[in-house]
């Protein structure tokens, strides 16, 4: 990912998909375009889940438990307005 977002949420109360959600929404309020793609850790994904709505979602070790990389991937042809 070229442009993205590193977002921690730690309530425990919230399941994945609300998590994705809310970061998603924060993503498009910041930077006026929907992200497309959600790294994460392989922790927090059910088998098989690869899609929360247009959203991609992609395993990544690298991404700490509670942690959610948002945004467009490097090879997407329209880029987000940073502000």
């Amino acid at each position: 990912m070229e442009l993205g977002e590193l977002f921690y949420i730690a309530d425990a109360r919230l399941n994945l998909e609300e998590r994705v959600l809310w970061a998603a929404g924060r993503y498009q309020k910041k930077y006026g375009q929907q992200p497309t793609l959600c790294m994460l850790h392989p922790s927090l994904l059910k088998a098989g889940q690869k899609h929360l709505g247009r959203l991609r979602l992609e395993a990544k070790k690298s991404v700490l438990p509670n942690y959610l990389w948002i945004g467009v991937p490097a090879d997407a042809k329209i880029k987000p307005l940073v502000r």
